[in-house]
This record gives structure tokens, C-alpha cells and sequence, in this order.
């Protein structure tokens, strides 16, 4: 009889000491996700993670290509869609994507690919007007350095529904008509234009193109993968006009 008294006095206490242990368990986990200590982890795999303030506005995305976000503007989106690009997306204070890092590259069945890079800042408002931009199909490949100009107004959302209203009227000469007025509202000011490029072509030449508010290039140096070097002033028909050597201007005419 003492023998099962003693029996169930360690018994007791056995439990008394589970239950101690799951009460401190329980309050270090709960500790764990309230504390606003930093967390350090040494791998992670995840599909997204969004980057926000405080106060809940997302500020940049981290994404695989199903999950990355459509662009927005300001915290909406405005028709375009996404899961189409994997890499990191901007947005500044008021939701409205300013910019990017994407990537890819794959080979199909016949053993072609295509591979791009693309880093991007966008003007306020409207798309990017500064880039780096790497393009590869199967060997014939573009990089470069590029400068956009965007229009003010109307903004690049607006503008973008506009286009795509418009390519959808099924009277081409309307539908030419009206794309034509949203790619250049006013004569000689397109809605966007690249002003300058710093790369390499598919031709593999080096190239330092500046070009007018219209997108016309204006001056152009080059130099091919020979060694062959030049510059080139141009006029707003494309025309050169002049060129360094001068042999080179003769040999053009």
C-alpha cells in the first residue's frame, strides 16, 4: 500500500513537470513569432516574398514567374497581367511599379534558346526610361545601356488600356488611324522615343547611338568587331551627312 502511494506521488509530480515543460514550450513559440528580434535563416524556399512598410504598402516583390505580381498603379492593377516575369519589381510609396529585375533563358526541343536580362527604372508615371537590357536568341545578341523619353500625360496606365482599346477595333483604318494618334499625339512628338543606346548589335558591333525628341539618331559612333571605327552625323530622314573618316562618308554615297 505505501509502495503504490510512493507510486503515485512520482506520478504526480511527473505530470506536474510535463505539464511546466509545455507551458515554457508553448510561451518560447509564442515568444517567437511576437519578438522583434531578426531571424536568421540559412536556407529558405519560397515562391514570393513581398517587401512592405509598415503600414502594410508593398514596396518590391521577390518572385518565381507564376507568382510575380501584375504592374500596378497605385496598389491596382490596370489590365496588363502577371506571372510572366521572374526576378524583383519596384514600387514606390504609392504602389505605382517604378522598375525591375528580371530574367530567363531556356533552350527548347530543336536546342535553340533565348535568354534575357532586363533592369529597369520607370519615369514617374509612365514606363521605363532607363535600362539595361540583354537579349539572346540562340546567338544572335543585343545588350546594352538605353534612355527613353515618355510622355507627361497621358499616364502610362491610361495610355496602355487606350492602346489596347484601340487594337481591338476591328476596322483597320480606324484601328491604324487611332494607333497612329496614341504613338505620336503631336507631329514630330512621339508618346516615347529612345534618345540613347550604349551596346553591342547583332552584328556585333559597338555602338553609341543619340537621337533627337522624335527617336530620330542624330550621331552615331561605331565600331565593328574588325576594328573598323567611325562616326556619323545624321540628318532627321536618317541621311548621313557626315562622317569620320571622311573616306567613309564617300565610300557611303
Amino acid at each position: 500500500m505505501e509502495h503504490t502511494t510512493q507510486l503515485e506521488k512520482k506520478v504526480f509530480r511527473l505530470q506536474i513537470l510535463c505539464t511546466l515543460m509545455m507551458s515554457i514550450a508553448c510561451f518560447t513559440l509564442l515568444m517567437g513569432f511576437v519578438s522583434e528580434d531578426k531571424k536568421r535563416f540559412e536556407e529558405i524556399d519560397v515562391e514570393r516574398i513581398n517587401i512592405i512598410e509598415k503600414d502594410g504598402t508593398l514596396r518590391m516583390t521577390i518572385s518565381n514567374r507564376e507568382r510575380s505580381p501584375s504592374p500596378l498603379y497605385k496598389g491596382k492593377s490596370f489590365g496588363l497581367k502577371g506571372g510572366d516575369r521572374t526576378g524583383l519589381i519596384f514600387f514606390n510609396e504609392e504602389e505605382t511599379e517604378v522598375g525591375g529585375l528580371i530574367f530567363s533563358g531556356k533552350t527548347d526541343i530543336n536546342g535553340k534558346y533565348t535568354a534575357i536580362g532586363h533592369l529597369s527604372f520607370d519615369q514617374h508615371n509612365q514606363n521605363q526610361t532607363l535600362y539595361l537590357s540583354y537579349g539572346d536568341r540562340n546567338g544572335k545578341r543585343k545588350m546594352g545601356l538605353n534612355i527613353d523619353d515618355w510622355q507627361d500625360s497621358p499616364i502610362f496606365s491610361e495610355w496602355n488600356q487606350q492602346y489596347h482599346q484601340a487594337a481591338k477595333i476591328t476596322d483597320a483604318e480606324e484601328r491604324n488611324k487611332k494607333i497612329k494618334e496614341l504613338m505620336e499625339p503631336r507631329p514630330g512628338e512621339p508618346a516615347f522615343a529612345k534618345r540613347v543606346f550604349v551596346g553591342r548589335d547583332e552584328q556585333k558591333k559597338a555602338t553609341v547611338m543619340l537621337a533627337d525628341r522624335a527617336g530620330k539618331p542624330r550621331l552615331r559612333l561605331s565600331v565593328e568587331a574588325g576594328g573598323d571605327a567611325k562616326i556619323d552625323f545624321l540628318d532627321e530622314k536618317g541621311n548621313v551627312t557626315y562622317s569620320l573618316p571622311e573616306k567613309a562618308a564617300q565610300q557611303g554615297r
